[in-house]
């Protein structure tokens, strides 16, 4: 079958079981060709969430897709490939989180989205890329722990000299593969270039940077600016976008090393197996999944 007809296919199951298929904007750009909403995890969530789909084809990593089944749990949730998890995601799990809160008793955790249903259960607060630094402001407490992004948290904490942050110890892979080096590499090549950094970069590329901040937000940016040519510091995926939705810009990858191979394993074929199958689905324990609501919701009111 070839592409034109697998994309045919797609559309004609996904009307006959009144799905909704979501894609991440680090996803294969082929994925867009089928996808109803392309864009950040969150926001996908919320945006299937409004919908009457009776299922989600999430074409994305594991947590987003426990996220899509939290603030959307009488819908079907479909991962196409179960196997695609996030490495950050990873790095922490309950009993880790429970022994670096038992270390700094009485301090809220302020929990980045990028992370499973049971560490946003155990957080008191969730956070996102473009709302971190609000959230953490609006608490109370001087003291915050932060997971599990040392990245996101670090920038936080440049943000917000009055308050103390700590910072558990995990990371984005594909982000920390971007180093000072590359920018200063395609600055000599594009002086007039603009650099946007996404904040889970290490902060010595984040200071490098005419503008911070999340996937939507630097595609908000662009949006705006006047600018001509710009250095991208994110995940491949969002370039190859953006290089389609502005043919008059010119955009420049910060590292070829920043590609996310996770992200990438989701094909138009694994979509439409999981359309016909309605298999791999994604489900959350129910007590875990009310207290991750709680803490997205918390979020969300602010």
């Amino acid at each position: 079958m070839n592409k034109i007809d697998i994309i045919n296919k797609i559309k004609k199951i996904k009307q006959e079981k009144n799905a909704v298929i979501l894609a991440h904007c680090y996803q294969n750009i082929e994925i867009d060709e089928v996808a109803d909403f392309v864009g950040d995890s969150l926001s996908l969530s919320q945006q299937a969430a409004k919908t009457d789909a009776d299922i989600i084809i999430f074409a994305g990593v594991y947590f987003m897709a426990e996220t899509a089944k939290i603030l959307s749990p009488q819908k079907k949730v479909i991962l196409p490939r179960l196997e695609s998890g996030c490495l950050m995601a990873d790095m922490i799990n309950t009993e880790e989180l429970k022994t670096f809160k038992a270390q700094y008793p009485e301090s809220p955790v302020v929990c980045y989205v990028n992370s499973t249903a049971e560490i946003k259960a155990e957080s008191d607060i969730c956070c996102t890329s473009a709302n971190a630094v609000k959230v953490v402001q609006s608490l109370p407490d001087k003291r915050i722990l932060f997971v599990p992004d040392r990245g996101l948290g670090a920038y936080v904490a440049s943000q917000l000299p009055d308050k103390e942050i700590i910072c558990y110890s995990g990371y984005c892979p594909t982000h920390m593969r971007i180093r000072p080096e590359d920018i200063f590499e395609k600055q000599a090549k594009y002086p007039d270039a603009e650099v946007l950094v996404h904040p889970e970069c290490h902060t010595s590329v984040i200071k490098l940077a005419d503008y911070i901040g999340s996937t939507s937000g630097i595609m908000k940016r662009i949006k705006e600016s006047s600018a001509k040519v710009f250095i991208i510091a994110t995940e491949k995926g969002v370039v190859d976008r953006l290089q389609r939705d502005y043919p008059e810009k010119t955009f420049i990858l910060a590292s070829e090393k920043a590609i996310c191979e996770n992200m990438k394993w989701t094909t138009l074929e694994d979509i439409l197996i999981s359309l016909e199958t309605e298999q791999p689905e994604i489900t959350v324990d129910k007590h875990i999944a009310e207290k991750a609501f709680s803490a997205i919701d918390k979020m969300l009111k602010i």
